[in-house]
């Protein structure tokens, strides 16, 4: 009999020991109360509690959580009601004010969010609201991270999923974008025909500039041609009265040392002169001694007639 009781004694222990023995997880911690009241926040590892005395109150996950709420009913300042849902990353970094500090904390998080939400947007337009979710997402943050202090709770990060306007007003977006659309066509089309009609423009320019450097390279081509003809014309002029007058000094040569007198000579000298001067020259320097026998050969013609 005595051994049934020891027996039963054993197992009690055992089980008592094994309902008071805890292991708390990793990104976990456990609120312990002890006769109703806070007593201690166990951390990961081995846990013991006192039996009967002890509870684990709540158990929380202190891992980043995300909470994807339903879509808001919300009025811009120009009276226009929109459906907004949001996104909320929060992390529990106190699990005692988490456990203690409001009843249900995802709910209050959901209520907050609508009210700061709605202050947000009544202060906006609807055309700034549309182009502004990084500045609503800030200013969300920063207003929740501050209403949540109390509760033990951090949020990191809030995000915009859907913004959805009315369907008149999604239908007048609509229509404009659309228009816009056509006018960027319509632009880039008469920027397209602006730049085909200037490359044509400058296509014809060049044309024309190359077209009259050609002209000015053949007008110089043809002008130095011209001038070496004339070049030519005019060493062959200068050569034929060079062996005219060479022709000349040899027959005064010949003359002489067939002993003519100086007047012979100087007239062959004159007959020289008139020759040269019927050639293209347009004046002859005809020397001072010459000019004086010229005159008196004059002279004498005259007296002879």
């Amino acid at each position: 009999m005595t051994a049934y009781i020891l027996l039963g004694i054993v197992i009690f222990l055992v089980v008592i020991l094994a309902a008071n023995v805890r292991i708390v997880p990793q990104a976990s911690a456990y609120v312990i109360e002890r006769l109703g009241g806070y007593n201690t926040t166990w951390s990961v590892g081995l846990r013991f509690k006192v039996p009967f005395l002890d509870r684990v109150a709540k158990k929380v996950n202190l891992k980043e959580q995300v909470v994807d709420f339903p879509p808001q009913p919300v009025i811009t300042k120009d009276n226009v009601t929109m459906q907004i849902d949001t996104v909320v990353f929060f992390q529990i970094t106190d699990p005692k004010m988490y456990a203690y500090g409001v009843d249900n904390p995802i709910m209050a998080i959901e209520k907050l969010t609508a009210t700061t939400l709605r202050n947000i947007i009544g202060e906006m337009e609807l055309d700034q609201t549309l182009t502004s979710r990084e500045i609503i997402n800030t200013n969300m943050r920063s207003a929740l991270d501050v209403a949540t202090d109390p509760w033990g709770i951090k949020v990191n990060r809030v995000e915009l999923k859907n913004i959805i306007p009315p369907e008149a007003i999604r239908n007048a977006m609509e229509k404009q974008m659309k228009a816009e659309r056509e006018r960027r066509e319509a632009i880039l089309r008469a920027e397209g025909e602006k730049k085909s009609t200037i490359l044509v423009a400058e296509g014809q320019k060049e044309s024309a500039i190359l077209e009259a450097e050609a002209e000015k390279q053949a007008a110089i081509l043809r002008a130095e041609a011209e001038k070496e003809r004339k070049i030519r014309e005019a060493e062959g002029q200068a050569e034929a009265i060079r062996i005219v007058q060479m022709a000349n000094a040899e027959g005064i040569k010949f003359l002489r040392e067939a002993g003519a007198d100086d007047a012979v000579l100087t007239i062959k000298k004159l007959e020289a002169f008139e020759k040269a001067a019927n050639g293209s020259a347009t004046k002859i320097i005809i020397p001072s001694e010459i000019q004086g026998v010229a005159g008196l050969a004059k002279s004498v013609g005259e007296i002879l007639r």
